[in-house]
């Protein structure tokens, strides 16, 4: 899948069946289902991918102290662009 395809599956009503659990995360968070996309990122804490899920949603609530947690547990620095740009960036890395 490509990120122009994800995109495109973003006017579906359920995510693709075959994405990885964290793009489903993302797909969620992009429809407005921030508790979804939370559940599946605290559904494998500790696992980097999981945790950096769980950075950008606390970015994205604005709880800076809570995102900064989970970006040192997923081992990345601070993400210093727009949501937008983050979200990007996570959906390209993981496809």
């Amino acid at each position: 899948m490509t990120l122009d395809q994800f995109t495109e599956s973003l006017s579906q009503s359920e995510p693709p069946t075959d994405l990885h659990p964290v793009l489903k995360g993302l797909w969620y968070d992009a429809n407005e289902k921030w508790e979804q996309a939370h559940n599946i990122a605290q559904s494998r804490e500790g696992e980097p991918r999981y945790d950096r899920l769980h950075a950008y949603l606390h970015r994205k609530e604005g709880d800076r102290f809570n995102a900064n947690y989970w970006y040192r547990r997923a081992g990345a620095p601070f993400f210093e662009g727009s949501l937008e740009d983050e979200w990007r960036v996570l959906v390209t890395q993981f496809l």
